[in-house]
């Protein structure tokens, strides 16, 4: 309780997790050996672990960490690129300020899978604003490179939290601060030659509410009633509205393997992506749901959604009640199903209870 007797958000972090797989393309790569690492952005500041501690090891329990001041996270893009074949894991639980006390739990997994490089990028955040706890979580999967998703894990919910109307107008403040961002990219993309984007798919939990919005074809999906529910639709340019906005704008797709925006872009939606403006845009679709109705959700990149159907995704870890493990599960049952892209996965649980 603080001095006018409100309660104050509690977070307790858990430890993360890092393991490496040097032979990315083996048939099993998660049965290779295992080190310890330091994890990426996200929950940098977590303590890091070895996977399979030793069996005479005492029993460790989650607990609250601050990190030194001195030391600031490392970003992700300067982890994954000195270690390009591990897989990060993490999370924590924190409380929900609304009408009802509620619990919720979150993990995350990231793995960079067969592709040569790793291009996704993911957010874990909790923050007061305006002197209410608000959470943020999101998946950014890019294409054409890494930049324009580590843009948007460092500033896509530092702009929507920091928007005028975040609190009264949340809807609102979320679409504007998309746009916001792209521009902002686009600006400092200016002098870059190779175009690059950024799917963007993030949960915002403000009180009792939920607030989906999504870019791209990473993918939200709830687990409501034991039942899978989508959350977010995913933006392709063979859909036909999205069809009709981009012929519209004077665009056209066509099929080159898949449908593509201008014969290149397999989404038709995306940060980024400078070339393709006006007909690839950044503005979300947003969905909201009350907290209460929700038993957990799951953000996805498309490296997951590829190759696990909404149902299977939420039947595979609906009885795993800690979320890094769901997250962990769901990474390695895409990869055995043959995903040849990067996958990351953040789960969040609610318990109200």
């Amino acid at each position: 309780m603080n001095a006018q007797g409100e309660a104050i958000p509690i977070v307790v972090r858990k430890f993360c997790y890092v393991s490496f797989y040097p032979n990315s393309n083996l048939t099993d790569p998660f049965a290779a050996s295992t080190s310890s690492f330091s994890p990426p952005g996200g929950d940098a500041e977590a303590e890091a672990l070895p996977l399979s501690p030793p069996a005479d090891a005492p029993q460790l329990l989650p607990s609250t960490f601050e990190p030194p001041p001195q030391q600031p996270p490392q970003s992700d893009l300067m982890i994954s690129s000195r270690n390009p074949d591990a897989l990060f894991s993490g999370g924590g639980i924190s409380f929900l300020t609304g009408s009802q006390s509620a619990k919720f739990s979150y993990g995350y997994s990231s793995f960079k899978g067969k592709r040569a490089s790793m291009e996704d990028f993911y957010e874990t955040r909790i923050s007061e604003v305006d002197g209410q706890m608000v959470a943020f979580f999101g998946v950014f999967d890019g294409h054409g490179g890494s930049r324009t998703a580590e843009y948007l894990k460092n500033n896509l919910f530092k702009n929507l939290s920091t928007h005028p109307d975040f609190m009264k107008d949340t809807k609102t403040a979320i679409f504007e601060a998309f746009k916001q961002t792209d521009e902002d990219y686009l600006n400092e993309e200016k002098d870059q030659q190779k175009d690059a984007g950024s799917t963007a798919s993030t949960a915002v939990l403000l009180g009792d509410r939920l607030l989906v919005a999504n870019v791209g074809d990473s993918r939200v999906v709830a687990c409501m009633a034991g039942s899978a529910v989508p959350l977010s639709t995913d933006h392709k340019p063979d859909r036909s509205d999205e069809r009709q906005r981009i012929e519209e704008a004077g665009g056209f797709i066509i099929w080159a393997g898949t449908w593509r925006v201008g014969g290149v872009l397999a989404v038709s939606r995306a940060f980024g992506d400078k070339l393709l403006k006006p007909y690839v845009v950044a503005e979300p679709e947003i969905q909201e749901e009350e907290i209460g109705g929700v038993d957990f959700i799951i953000i996805a990149s498309d490296g997951l959604w590829n190759v696990i159907s909404n149902k299977d995704a939420v039947a595979l870890v609906q009885d795993v009640t800690d979320a890094e493990a769901a997250a962990r599960k769901l990474i390695k049952e895409a990869y055995a199903r043959g995903s040849s892209d990067n996958i990351t996965c953040v789960v969040v649980r609610f318990d109200s209870s």
